[in-house]
């Protein structure tokens, strides 16, 4: 028995029979009422034109989700989710010039769940756009969104300022399916409060979900568990509101620690691209949920650190957590830019010295020498490490012999449990950055040509201030 769920690179129509006939005949009685054609109430069961329209319009659909996606200087992407098939119609247009409109439509198809992504094409360049979505033809209640495409910038000599929110593990509570006792997820406030602060985008370090035992058995299981996890009321206005990206970790992955082994990671890999409008997910060459897009001239990688990685501890096969096909894609990707400041989002961190837990140094040593040795000897400067995973935050720089320098910032967690670390020794932990509450963090890059900084700033669950670190364009290199 094919499991009935809708994904948008595989569009299938699985509409209970009964429901069409009914919605069919609904439709039929109501137009021959109003036209004055007799009906033969012998062929069916008396039905008026009143209670024809009742049927009809008790199935208008319902919009269950909204999301914007990747933002680039020609085309804006929108995720959302409905309660049942539709046509769903994206309305935009510049906030200077509201005549010159522009429509972009879909059909929302699907089973038990109905969504899908629509891009909006050959848009203006640095523009603000204002839209509103459109289901079957009615305008959809609380679906205004705005958006700014990105500017042509290379050749301005006024470089942009960027403001970029982050975090990692969200756990949304659901009776029924969570752990006994104490509930795990809590200050849902947080999401508000990230919204609050205006960012031009914002990245989910994994763990975006977290996938329980009755999910990640079935694929309808995964689904519901994204699905549950989008639809928290706290999240919306920050997933309507700025450009959403995302890579993910075990937790929205498969179960707990999970690795290449698990044996649905293509239905997760499904779920991830439906849930998400990412620029990009792999290549023809390499499967998985890895991207790169830039933002002026900040270039920012997205890693997938599950779909190659081995089993924890394995002592028969040499570990690793990348692969060495993405990790030659990564040094290609870094050596390449021309980027002052260039992040790499990956669900683990790589430079903590910590033998604990899932750490690159625990788990792959050999892979996290030869990826920090292979930065040094391609001469490649302003790399930025962004993590999540390990439910509290921190930042780690590593100065290398050649006086290049590497950062390895981690933001965790957003909803889920709290972590103290007490007994790690990290010798590469900057002093005052360990955090051990729920928190999000704030990337700022600002100032001139040639001598930008990156401010990194942590705010606890209510948006205060926690601790900011900037490093400057020139902390890249020890003299």
């Amino acid at each position: 028995m094919r499991e009935r769920i809708f994904s948008p690179h595989r569009k299938r129509a699985l509409i209970p029979r009964a429901n069409k006939d009914l919605r069919s005949y609904a439709l039929i009685l109501l137009l021959l009422s109003l036209s004055g054609f007799p009906q033969q109430a012998e062929a069916r069961p008396a039905c008026s034109a009143q209670k024809a329209a009742s049927v009809l319009q008790a199935e208008e659909p319902a919009l269950l989700g909204l999301m914007l996606g990747h933002v680039s200087y020609r085309e804006a992407h929108l995720w959302l989710r409905t309660d049942r098939p539709c046509k769903m119609s994206w309305e935009l247009w510049p906030l200077d010039s509201p005549a010159l409109r522009k429509n972009f439509h879909m059909d929302i198809e699907g089973g038990d769940f109905f969504l899908g992504t629509l891009s909006a094409t050959l848009l203006k360049p640095g523009t603000a756009y204002q839209s509103k979505v459109l289901l079957n033809g009615k305008e959809a209640a609380g679906a205004e969104i705005s958006f700014k495409t990105m500017a042509v910038w290379p050749f301005d000599p006024n470089f942009p300022s960027i403001r970029l929110a982050m975090g990692s593990c969200t756990y949304i509570n659901e009776p029924g399916y969570d752990r006994p006792g104490k509930p795990y997820g809590a200050d849902y406030q947080i999401f508000g409060h990230i919204a609050d602060q205006k960012p031009d985008a914002m990245l989910w370090l994994g763990d975006n979900t977290y996938l329980r035992e009755p999910d990640y058995s079935s694929k309808s299981g995964i689904y519901h568990r994204y699905a549950h996890t989008r639809a928290t009321p706290e999240m919306q206005k920050l997933l309507r509101s700025v450009p959403n990206y995302a890579i993910w970790d075990d937790h929205d992955f498969g179960p707990n620690d999970s690795d290449r082994s698990y044996v649905h990671k293509d239905w997760a890999l499904e779920a991830f691209r439906d849930f998400w409008a990412n620029p990009s997910y792999g290549n023809e060459d390499l499967k998985g949920i890895m991207s790169r897009f830039n933002i002026a001239d900040l270039d920012i990688i997205l890693l997938d650190n599950r779909w190659y990685r081995t089993a924890n501890h394995i002592k028969s096969l040499e570990p690793t957590i990348l692969g060495r096909d993405q990790e030659d894609w990564l040094i290609e990707n870094l050596k390449s830019s021309k980027a002052t400041f260039k992040l790499v989002l990956m669900g683990g961190q790589l430079l903590n010295t910590a033998k604990v837990w899932e750490t690159y140094a625990n788990l792959a040593p050999v892979e996290r020498q030869r990826i920090i040795d292979r930065i040094e000897r391609e001469g490649i400067e302003g790399v930025i490490f962004v993590s999540g995973d390990r439910h509290h935050s921190e930042i780690s720089l590593l100065e290398l012999p050649s006086g290049t320098v590497i950062y390895d910032v981690t933001v965790s967690p957003l909803s889920s449990g709290a972590h103290r670390p007490k007994e790690e020794n990290n010798s590469l932990l900057l002093e005052g950055s360990l955090i051990e509450q729920r928190n999000f963090a704030l990337m700022e890059l600002s100032g001139p040509k040639g001598a930008r900084e990156l401010k990194v700033s942590f705010y606890d669950s209510n948006g205060h201030d926690l601790f900011e670190h900037i490093i400057p364009q020139s902390g890249f290199r020890k003299e």
